[in-house]
């Protein structure tokens, strides 16, 4: 059975850091694509950042320049640099886009 368990969320300051991480059980997920969303109140599920079984990585428009996503077999991680109010959101690993974390808030706020 898969499980994937993300932690590493918290309250930040505006250009301050965080990294998320994700436990993955059951999957060895560099075999995998994996990816980080994050959903907003209100707003649509999006997709934040995605490394492919070759290391090839994608990262949307907001994300580029401050986040880095990587991976290993077991955890993968989003380092979050120069964050925004913006970037308020729950954040989600997520495996070959078929399984899902339970998620972590992020909250950028001062």
């Amino acid at each position: 059975q898969v499980r994937l368990v993300e932690s590493g969320g918290g309250l930040v300051q505006p250009g301050g850091s965080l990294r998320l991480s994700c436990a993955a059980s059951g999957i060895i997920i560099r075999s995998h694509v994996v990816n980080w969303y994050r959903q907003a109140p209100g707003k649509q599920r999006e997709m934040v950042a995605m490394v492919t079984p070759a290391g090839n990585t994608n990262y949307a428009d907001s994300a580029k320049d401050r986040f880095t996503i990587s991976r290993d077999n077991k955890m993968a991680y989003l380092q979050m640099n120069n964050l925004k109010p913006e970037d308020t959101a729950v954040y989600l690993c997520n495996v070959a886009n078929i399984w899902w974390g339970q998620g972590t808030q992020v909250t950028v706020s001062s």
